[in-house]
């Protein structure tokens, strides 16, 4: 249904958990290197993912370039963010929207918020959270996704 794209995650459990959701929710998976780990086959990322991962729509690439020349960039890409104030559910999705998460450790890129303000979302939080597991973040994200887009679901 949609696309989550995990910028160079970090944890492996992450990664399974999120691909967990992905398939759980019909939504394709793409991860996009380098790891904070191995290979995705780790016995981790299987663990979190359970079953399903055989199953799972998964890409794998290199770099960033890699993901957007097979996925050309238009506006139909948003980008969580603790560093803007537009909330998640203030954006409209649609199918096939890709949904980007950057690394458990430093988020996404800087220049990537920059040049795609407005499509940056944010997850609302106290002052004094930092941010969610990522994990928690996508499942967020996504089932607000699903609930604009409930009639199309399943």
């Amino acid at each position: 249904m949609f696309n989550i794209v995990l910028l160079e995650p970090r944890m492996p459990g992450n990664v399974g958990t999120i691909g967990r959701l992905a398939y759980a929710t019909g939504s394709r998976l793409h991860l996009i290197k380098p790891y904070g780990f191995g290979e995705i086959t780790q016995k981790e990322v299987r663990r979190a993912g359970l079953d399903y991962w055989e199953h799972l729509e998964v890409f794998e690439y290199e770099n960033i370039e890699d993901f957007w020349s097979k996925n050309p960039f238009s506006d139909r890409h948003f980008f969580a963010t603790t560093k803007v104030k537009k909330f998640y559910f203030e954006a409209e999705y649609k199918k096939d929207d890709f949904l980007y998460f950057g690394r458990e450790d430093a988020g996404l890129p800087e220049e990537l918020l920059n040049k795609n303000k407005d499509n940056c979302v944010n997850i609302p939080m106290i002052d004094d959270a930092r941010s969610l597991n990522i994990a928690n973040a996508v499942s967020v994200v996504v089932y607000d996704a699903i609930r604009q887009n409930i009639k199309e679901f399943n």
